[in-house]
């Protein structure tokens, strides 16, 4: 039986949508992710001896046709189609599984990813063309889907699905459990090596061509708005073992000699120290420090201790959500860190001779103009190697989202989460704050940040010593020089 897995195309006239970005869109930077779960779940798929194939549409800039027409010729005789979702793209998505079920009426149409599991009533509900959606992490929901369907199981026993029964109506089955053995899921990096070209895939912070990994799923904090602990992986940090994480980014190492960096996306990576100390060690001493620089997301608590380690392992830039230079701000949106953390973050970064990226976000409760300027002027002063201002995305399925909606604070329709082009909308608007309040302060934001002659001198001192971020530096101004000029 053959499964074919799909990352949808969605305004290929634009450019590249980025559906498994935070925050999905057409970005100004060319920013493409790797489609990561649809990966692991089609990986996961070949591994108990499925026939797959594999389509990610926007990385190649597939419009509709264009990607049916992949289909009639590589998996016509495909029994069931696993479509990756955003909640920006969710019409249209769900659209492009209609036309192949249009196509394929014998073919069964499965929507996967965070939209769906927040909404899966909703979902189901807007065309009755989709037979399935899953819920939560979703690896093994497919594959158990899948073996239902080649034994003619029923349905019903499938945890974390739901499902269209054969008198239309709508049901859930119970939820799935979370993976607690990561080890046994494979690895990413193969099957990108089978399926996918890293030269399609752009993340700004990263030296290109990059590959993106996970080494563990969930988060222990509680951000209110973060889409993906609450949504798909909980906030049970659950972890690759370090030698799994060796062993990727050994076969990275042997076979993607054009690989510059592995991006690691786990939204928390140092969030037990031990493990991050181990897996640092055996970079060391595989020599893979040499070879492989690497980047990750790393919250405002990890020590100098750490830091230090991960520079020596290869880590060269740490990626943080500082979000707002308010404490108030920070303990409404359960943020877990407070100005004086940040403070010392900066000042060890600093000194272990880490870059960071630094993630600013404006519109959560309790902003004002005063509290945006007031983080503005510490983004400033910190002269982290890059900063990025951007409005609160609400996204269903999050206590943001909950509470921006319960107080009006948001209005339309999903489509209403993009602009025409595909570039984010700020759909957000606050009795203290307009949406285009806080659109306005986020260019202002870049544009002081970017425009100003301690930064332009950093980039030219760090492209002398180092080319590969020279390269970066000279893409990433080329692709934001209108965004950030205009």
């Amino acid at each position: 039986m053959k499964i074919c897995f799909i990352n949808p195309p969605f305004k290929a006239e634009y450019g590249k949508f980025s559906r498994e970005s935070r925050s999905p869109c057409i970005g100004h930077s060319g920013v493409l992710y790797y489609p990561l779960w649809l990966i692991y779940a089609a990986a996961t798929a070949e591994k108990d001896g499925f026939e797959i194939t594999f389509i990610d549409a926007p990385a190649k800039r597939l419009n509709k046709d264009q990607t049916l027409e992949i289909i009639k010729l590589k998996a016509a005789d495909a029994k069931l189609f696993v479509l990756d979702t955003s909640t920006p793209s969710i019409y249209s998505d769900i659209d492009f599984g209609a036309s192949i079920k249009e196509v394929h009426p014998n073919s069964k149409i499965l929507l996967v990813g965070t939209h769906p599991s927040a909404t899966d009533l909703e979902t189901m509900n807007i065309n009755p063309k989709i037979d399935f959606v899953a819920r939560r992490e979703f690896d093994y929901i497919v594959l158990n889907l899948a073996r239902a369907l080649k034994n003619d199981c029923q349905i019903s026993q499938v945890k974390g699905l739901t499902y269209r029964d054969v008198d239309g109506s709508i049901k859930r089955t119970e939820s799935a459990e979370h993976i607690t053995n990561l080890d046994e899921i494979p690895l990413a990096a193969p099957f990108i090596k089978k399926y996918l070209d890293v030269k399609d895939y752009v993340f700004a912070a990263a030296a290109y061509p990059s590959i993106q990994i996970f080494t563990g799923r969930g988060c222990p904090a509680h951000c209110n708005y973060c889409v993906y602990p609450q949504i798909l992986h909980g906030h049970n940090y659950r972890l690759r073992t370090p030698k799994s994480v060796l062993e990727e980014f050994k076969y990275i190492a042997e076979n993607f000699p054009e690989v510059k960096e592995v991006v690691i996306e786990d939204d928390t990576f140092t969030a037990n120290k031990q493990r991050v100390m181990e897996i640092c060690e055996l970079l060391i001493k595989n020599n893979l420090h040499k070879k492989l620089r690497w980047l990750c997301n790393a919250r405002v608590n990890i020590d100098l201790e750490t830091m230090k380690k991960m520079k020596k392992a290869g880590c060269h830039l740490i990626i943080p959500g500082f979000e707002s230079f308010n404490d108030q701000i920070l303990k409404n949106i359960k943020k877990g860190s407070n100005t004086k953390l940040i403070e010392q973050y900066v000042e060890n970064a600093r000194k272990a001779g880490l870059m960071i990226h630094a993630c600013y976000m404006v519109g959560n409760e309790g902003e004002t103009k005063e509290t945006m300027q007031t983080t503005l002027e510490a983004a400033l002063r910190f002269k982290t190697d890059t900063a990025q201002f951007f409005p609160l995305i609400p996204y269903p399925g999050t206590e943001a989202y909950n509470w921006a909606k319960s107080n009006g604070y948001i209005s339309g329709n999903y489509n209403d989460y993009l602009q025409e082009d595909g570039t984010l909308n700020c759909i957000l608007s606050t009795p203290s704050l307009s949406a285009q309040e806080l659109v306005d302060f986020c260019a202002y934001a870049r544009k002081k940040y970017y425009i100003r002659p301690w930064y332009i001198w950093h980039r030219i001192c760090k492209g002398l010593q180092d080319k590969e971020d020279l390269k970066r530096s000279l893409k990433a101004f080329w692709r934001l020089k209108d965004s950030v000029f205009n």
